[in-house]
């Protein structure tokens, strides 16, 4: 017989008992362990800070200890956790609570030592081009990071933040307010997470460089008056450097938000300055060159920065053709190294190394452009980068969560991509892709078959025919946007996603009651991937029929094929209804209207393929 592991039941009657090392802010801590016993054990436990012949679990601190790491043992004794700090305490806190959702009161005996492989842990998330969370749903966002033992959370706005005197660039959004940032604010403190600001203040402008009052500073005279477009949002947005007004404009961005954060941190942005040097600033970016013209705004906006004490951040994209640039910016500046392929190599990273910049290697989610985010590729590509940061020395790692082309895919679906940043980056002994999939099946989302993940990735994978392809049709009028791609390949994929729909269904079951609502967003998703699949085979079939009709042939065919079109965009336009019920259950109503647009589009042009 194999041996019985040696468990120690944590009782009902038990006590949480806090050392008199510990500080003013450990109960908080407390309640979320309670919160989590409750949940996975059945009771809460009483918490006190006299020695008690009833304590089961004991918490205290400790200077003998690296600042952020933890002790954690469980022995018939009951449970201690030691930290080097209250940070440190805290990180022991979440490992117990992990514990605990798996094994509930009995406790597997255990002595674990740990801490950070990195210092800087953090998540960006997009809320400005398309979706604005809900405040409930940005606290679970904090809440999740917490019990991962991140430590950085960055919201990115250009637009959706209700600055005062600014009403030309909200007008049409659901904005947060300054009241919000500084509630999210003060919840991110309580859970050992810095909350700081990141602001497009150079680049990435489009919807205030269209405005009547800002439009003169647009780097393209003509941009402003062209129609909207979800792909020209990510291509044209620039500020003119060589107005004086432009810079005016950036400190008034950054002055309305800076005062809401408690961090010493500022990301300005500065990335994918496309088409800076192309229109208004061409004549001075002969003069002095593109990069130099590039390179002087940017340090005009570290040094605003610097003099108010702030730590400044900017995207590393446009220096990295440069890197030695780097030593005329601010000592201080973090240069946020971003690169997002699947096969990313260390070569950026090695570069800023060499020429001594702080650093942080920044991989991504692979959420945009897709209705399921793909999975595998931001595995690869942030198991690459948290390596890279930890062979280099970066002091950070930044997994971003971007929302292009109109933020379509759900949040939750992040979820994976999110806790491969946050274990990677604590630890650099990175797990294999089914392995960690199969345990964030398990422990986030309590599914005991721990396949749920791993079906979801299917289906990103299975897709061919994307959303941004969709929307690339629908804007710059190209065929239906197939490209090179195998309509074979598309009749393929629109028959493996229903197979993955269908896995989606039979694993309801396996998951606990609490955690199967989010498996609805996902069918419904995968819907929406299998009808793009559908869009475009129609779409291509219809460019057969056109030919068929001029020649007078297969009449019956030809009318079977204009009710299948018809059929189609129906069933388009019911999934759009089921879809935004699910948006607004976590977003606030945003930018949905632009997302109703393209998919009226889809709809309309299914229905004119009958002449």
């Amino acid at each position: 017989m194999g041996s019985i592991r040696k468990k120690y039941v944590l009782r009902y009657d038990r006590e949480i008992v806090l050392d008199a090392s510990c500080g003013e802010h450990e109960f908080e801590s407390t309640q979320m362990l309670n919160q989590e016993l409750k949940k996975f054990a059945g009771f809460s436990l009483e918490v006190t800070r006299t020695q008690s012949e009833k304590a089961g679990i004991l918490l205290k601190e400790t200077s003998e200890m690296e600042k952020n790491g933890y002790r954690l043992t469980v022995s018939a004794a009951g449970v201690v956790i030691e930290g080097g700090s209250e940070t440190g305490l805290f990180y022991g806190i979440q490992t117990l609570r992990q514990m605990i959702r798996q094994q509930g009161a009995c406790l597997p005996y255990a002595d674990i030592f740990d801490y950070p492989g990195i210092e800087a842990r953090g998540l960006l998330y997009d809320v400005t081009r398309g979706r604005v969370p809900t405040m409930e749903y940005l606290k679970t966002v904090i809440d999740r990071m917490a019990f991962y033992k991140m430590n950085q959370l960055q919201i990115y706005i250009e637009h959706s933040f209700l600055m005062e005197g600014m009403s030309e660039i909200w007008r049409d959004d659901t904005p947060l307010t300054a009241e919000e940032i500084l509630e999210l604010d003060a919840y991110c403190r309580a859970r050992q997470i810095e909350l700081i600001p990141a602001i497009g203040s150079f680049g990435h402008l489009y919807k205030v460089l269209r405005t009547r009052t800002w439009r003169h500073l647009c780097e393209l005279p003509d941009q402003a008056d062209e129609p909207f477009g979800l792909i020209d949002r990510m291509t044209h947005h620039t500020l003119d450097v060589s107005n004086p007004d432009s810079f005016e404009l950036s400190k008034k961005l950054i002055d309305a938000y800076l005062p809401l954060f408690t961090s010493k941190h500022f990301n300005i942005g500065a990335d994918e300055t496309f088409d800076l040097g192309k229109g208004r600033s061409r004549k001075l970016a002969e003069e002095k060159g593109l990069d130099r013209i590039y390179l002087d705004y940017l340090k005009k906006l570290c040094t605003y920065l610097t003099d108010r004490g702030r730590i400044p951040m900017f995207w590393g994209d446009i220096i990295r053709e440069f890197p030695e640039a780097i030593h005329e910016l601010p000592r201080e500046t973090i240069c946020l190294n971003w690169d997002y392929r699947p096969d990313v190599e260390e070569n950026t990273t090695s570069q800023f190394a060499i020429n001594n910049a702080v650093q942080y290697c920044c991989p991504g989610v692979h959420g945009w452009n897709q209705m399921i985010n793909r999975m595998r590729d931001s595995y690869e590509n942030i198991s690459r980068m948290c390596t890279y940061a930890a062979q280099y020395h970066a002091a950070g790692v930044l997994t971003t969560d971007w929302g292009d082309y109109g933020h379509i895919n759900h949040p939750d679906f992040g979820i994976p991509g999110m806790i491969y940043g946050a274990a990677f980056s604590w630890n650099p002994e990175i797990p294999e892709f089914d392995r960690i999939n199969r345990e964030i099946s398990r422990v986030e989302f309590l599914d005991s078959s721990e396949t749920i993940v791993s079906v979801a990735a299917q289906v990103a994978e299975h897709q061919v025919y994307s959303w941004r392809e969709l929307v690339d049709c629908k804007e710059h009028g190209r065929n239906p946007g197939l490209g090179e791609k195998n309509i074979d390949d598309i009749r393929e994929s629109a028959r493996f996603i229903e197979a993955d729909i269908e896995k989606l269904y039979s694993v309801i079951p396996k998951l606990d009651t609490r955690t199967r609502p989010l498996v609805q967003p996902c069918i419904v998703a995968a819907e929406g991937a299998k009808l793009l699949q559908e869009f475009a085979l129609e779409l291509a079939g219809h460019r057969e029929t056109d030919k068929k009709t001029e020649r007078g042939e297969c009449a019956e065919a030809v009318c079977e094929g204009f009710k299948s079109s018809w059929e189609l965009a129906s069933k388009i336009e019911e999934w759009f209804y089921l879809y935004k019920k699910i948006w607004r259950k976590v977003s606030r109503e945003s930018e949905l209207f632009r997302l109703q647009e393209v998919i009226d589009w889809c709809a309309d042009t299914l229905r004119s393929c009958t002449r």
